[in-house]
């Protein structure tokens, strides 16, 4: 019997609002919507602006709802930012039946210890994800179900968030009347869209390197055991354009995406570049190695800063099997080598996994790995993930109202 359903992706950026609706029949994904918008109201991921974040959202979804002529009305929606924070914890539960046979409350109780933390009152909790379990002290389970033993424990992964920033997402798409299914971790997400198994399980670190964020996590034994956000990205390397050839920052952006490399010693001195004057009266010329001196110091600090947390954290020899970097700034020329060549170690690009069907060809660019990630997430449904939709006041009756005078409007 044919199990069909429709799995939305939501990806609000600092940069970009990706949403993507997909036709999931019998667990394969065939992509049949996408919409893109410029992000207006995001500053480092965090909702900034409510009102010009909801415009951004509507033209996303509403540009995706009339390519694959559904409406949308529950999304998985992905969040990042720079208040996003994560720590280790673990939580010990006796099993004190007498078959002592532990079942999927024994899982649940021990969950539920290890995310019981004392949090201050404008954090709240988003995930809660098994590293693994041990029973009776054998480590590296995952499932412990149906095992024997006395006493149950978790080393768990916690990440949370700034309730204002949660609340504030979460307010923004219910006003459209859209449901919210999930919340989730970004760099998980991206993660589902772009590592192997293989990958996961030997070790590895994913930057996903956006516009206002680069978000980084690392893998080991099939699951998530570091997460961060530092606030720069893309944009800062755009920004840097922008200052040093005195150039608007739409033509920064566009020199960036086309000319752009973080390789310098791979540019000829003889190749030139046009590029628009500030005012847009007129045109210079400039030579593309002073375009690359700009790239490469900026390319460098992001990659520097997002390895020194991972070392900080203890993982620095931890990741053999690399570094896989993705997101829309993993698209510039040179900056797979150049990190190969900083850090000694293998580095990819992300790539869209096998098994996506649809629109593939559109969305197979590092820049949707995040999107695509959420509707894996969708459709395999984890259950190690926390935070349902975090209502505000705005949630419940009234998100439903507005659902259903949206449907009415839209006929």
């Amino acid at each position: 019997m044919r199990r069909e359903r429709l799995v939305v992706g939501l990806d609000v950026g600092t940069t970009k609002v990706c949403c993507l609706v997909a036709n999931v029949v019998d667990g394969i994904i065939e992509i049949i919507g996408m919409g893109m918008s410029p992000s207006r109201g995001l500053e480092k991921g965090v909702v900034v602006d409510i009102g010009r974040t909801i415009q951004s959202i509507r033209k996303a979804v509403e540009e995706a709802e009339n390519m694959a002529d559904v409406r949308v009305d529950n999304v998985f929606v992905g969040i990042a930012g720079k208040h996003i924070r994560s720590i280790n914890n673990s939580a010990t539960v006796s099993i004190t039946r007498p078959d002592r046979i532990i079942t999927k409350q024994d899982v649940h109780r021990v969950m539920e210890a290890a995310r019981t933390i004392p949090l201050p009152p404008d954090v709240q909790l988003i995930h809660a994800i098994p590293r693994q379990y041990i029973v009776d002290g054998q480590e590296g389970i995952t499932d412990p179900v149906g095992m024997t033993g006395t006493r149950l424990e978790v080393d768990a992964h916690l990440v949370m968030g700034s309730v204002t920033a949660v609340h504030n997402l979460v307010r923004c798409v219910e006003s459209l009347g859209i449901r919210i299914a999930q919340i989730v971790l970004e760099p998980l997400a991206s993660s589902m869209a772009v590592l192997s198994s293989a990958e996961k399980e030997l070790g590895v670190v994913l930057l996903d390197i956006g516009g206002g964020t680069t978000d980084i996590s690392v893998f080991r034994g099939g699951d998530i055991w570091f997460s961060k956000v530092i606030p720069i990205a893309g944009e800062h390397i755009t920004n840097d354009i922008t200052v040093g050839l005195q150039t608007p920052i739409e033509e920064a952006e566009r020199i960036k995406k086309e000319y752009g490399t973080c390789l310098v010693e791979a540019v000829g001195d003889e190749e030139k570049i046009e590029v628009a004057t500030i005012g847009g009266d007129g045109t210079k010329t400039v030579s593309r190695k002073k375009l690359a001196k700009i790239i490469e110091p900026r390319v460098e600090e992001i990659l520097d800063l997002a390895m020194q947390e991972v070392e900080d954290a203890g993982y620095r020899d931890l990741i053999p099997a690399g570094m896989v970097i993705t997101g829309g700034t993993s698209l510039l020329e040179g900056i797979v080598e150049f990190a190969q060549q900083r850090y000694g170690i293998p580095v990819r690009r992300g790539r869209i996994p096998q098994g996506i069907h649809g629109l593939r060809d559109i969305v197979e660019s590092p820049i949707y790995a995040t999107g695509i990630g959420l509707l894996k997430y969708g459709v395999e449904g984890r259950d190690f993930a926390h935070v349902q939709a975090a209502r505000g006041r705005s949630g419940g009756l009234l998100t439903r109202l507005f659902g259903w005078f949206r449907k009415f409007l839209r006929g």
